[in-house]
């Protein structure tokens, strides 16, 4: 999640051989074993993966992009809400060392946000993350302190993407399930 790419999004290849796909359970074990090699034992008190045990992801959000038909990348989408504000916690983005620095990462990324915004009533896409990462992608800073995690986060890496260029500076409150 936390990989760098030299290229602005919007010049990193997207392999011609890439698909993307819904998640089924058949992915529960990989997707599991790809969040341990990505985040380590430390995975499980990370501010994101606590509100991911109070509220579960939205199934219809939480994809896996492939190449040349083997699974490369897997995102996850929770539904969550901030002052009464309908979005999606995006997380965790995570690549198979394999295929990293490929763009399967950044089309999921895309992906689930070009679905999340165009849902009736959602108006954000948050994330906790890497500015040099996601910025390319659309997302920009939140105004920091704003947004309470249930548990520490670094508020310069909250970032939001929307439609509406305001909502960053005006985004705040605790991280709830939908309202």
């Amino acid at each position: 999640m936390t990989a760098l790419s030299p290229l602005p999004a919007a010049t990193v290849p997207t392999p011609a051989a890439l698909s993307i796909r819904l998640e089924t359970p058949d992915d529960d074990s990989w997707i599991e074993a790809l969040h341990e090699v990505s985040f380590g034992p430390g995975r499980f008190a990370r501010a994101a993966f606590r509100v991911r045990e109070r509220i579960a992801i939205d199934p219809g959000f939480s994809c896996i992009a492939e190449i040349s038909g083997e699974r490369a990348a897997s995102v996850r989408m929770t539904p969550i809400s901030l002052g009464g504000i309908n979005g999606y916690l995006l997380g965790p983005l995570m690549t198979d060392p394999e295929f990293r620095k490929q763009g399967a990462g950044r089309a999921l990324v895309a992906h689930v946000c070009d679905l999340a915004l165009a849902r009736e009533g959602i108006a954000f896409v948050l994330l906790v993350g890497d500015f040099a990462y996601y910025g390319p992608l659309g997302f920009v800073r939140t105004t920091p302190s704003a947004i309470t995690f249930p548990g520490p986060v670094d508020p310069t890496r909250v970032l939001v993407h929307s439609h509406d260029p305001h909502i960053a500076d005006t985004l705040a409150g605790d991280v709830l399930p939908w309202v």
